[in-house]
């Protein structure tokens, strides 16, 4: 049985595709702009009042004290970071989507049915 090939879709199915995705990167683009502060690692409590900062730095950890204020900005800083490491994810994963689907691309094959793969 000769492969068929996949019918493109529709130029206003494409059309409407990429408006939701652009609308959808430019929300995550925005939220971006909104960021304050970032870092990595995480903040614990050590002995009552004290708080440590610890973090991996060339494959080595690395624990800093913490005054009580400094340990609330560096938990809003590692909050913030981890918001930017999903918006990237986010991005990432819309970007490729358009790409792929919204541009020409070469011709496509159908995926073969299960039925068709078992020998006779």
């Amino acid at each position: 049985m000769k492969d068929q090939l996949n019918p493109p879709p529709s130029p206003k199915k494409i059309a409407q595709k990429s408006a939701a995705l652009r609308r959808r990167f430019e929300r995550c683009r925005a939220a971006l702009a909104t960021l304050d502060w970032l870092s990595e690692g995480s903040v614990t409590a050590g002995h009552p009042g004290h708080w440590r900062w610890t973090r991996k730095v060339q494959a080595k950890t690395v624990t800093v004290a913490l005054s009580p204020e400094q340990a609330d900005a560096f938990r809003h800083a590692i909050a913030q970071h981890r918001r930017l490491e999903t918006l990237i994810l986010e991005m990432r994963a819309l970007s490729q989507t358009y790409l792929l689907e919204c541009l020409a691309g070469p011709p496509r094959r159908r995926s073969r049915q299960k039925s068709q793969t078992v020998a006779n």
